[in-house]
């Protein structure tokens, strides 16, 4: 709030300056002739950037010489060189982000198998296939016999039986 404050008393201060400076100096003629031909300077220099925009976009095209449009033709394809180096660039940095968190993923995946292994969880499956292939289950649940189907299967359908619940 004091920056504003702070502002808006520097540009009052400003205008009170500026007027009081003009009451005292009036702008001479050729003050005013000068401001007039930038101006005009201006307004040309912003016309020739629209004209160029237009071209860069492909309008406007009918009055352009051999020499102009291939100059347009180099400079796009001088921006979409950049365009494109700038764009592998990013995709590299993405890359190399997602790698870092790749690998801080498996660390953490290790460390929580690990802690498993320490409450005596095993893994169920062996050694084969991947960490996505395998379930953890308590030891005590591997050698109990149970109704319920608890495997992960991928793949084609088996034909699975089931024994009736006893009760």
């Amino acid at each position: 709030m004091y920056k504003l404050a702070s502002m808006h008393e520097t540009i009052e201060r400003y205008q009170k300056y500026t007027k009081d400076s003009q009451a005292n100096n009036p702008p001479s003629e050729h003050n005013m002739q000068q401001l007039k031909h930038e101006a005009a300077s201006m307004i040309k220099k912003i016309e020739l950037l629209e004209t160029s925009k237009r071209k860069l976009l492909g309008e406007g095209l009918g009055p352009c010489t051999i020499e102009e449009l291939q100059q347009l033709e180099q400079q796009l394809e001088r921006s979409v060189t950049t365009i494109r180096a700038r764009k592998m660039q990013v995709y590299k940095q993405q890359i190399e982000h997602l790698k870092e968190k790749e690998k801080a993923l498996a660390a953490e995946n290790a460390m929580l198998c690990e802690k498993g292994l320490q409450f005596g969880l095993q893994t169920r499956g062996g050694g084969g296939g991947s960490n996505e292939e395998r379930a953890v289950v308590p030891s005590a649940e591997i050698s109990e016999v149970s109704d319920v189907e608890t495997e992960l299967f991928i793949g084609l359908p088996e034909t699975r039986h089931k024994r009736p619940y006893q009760k």
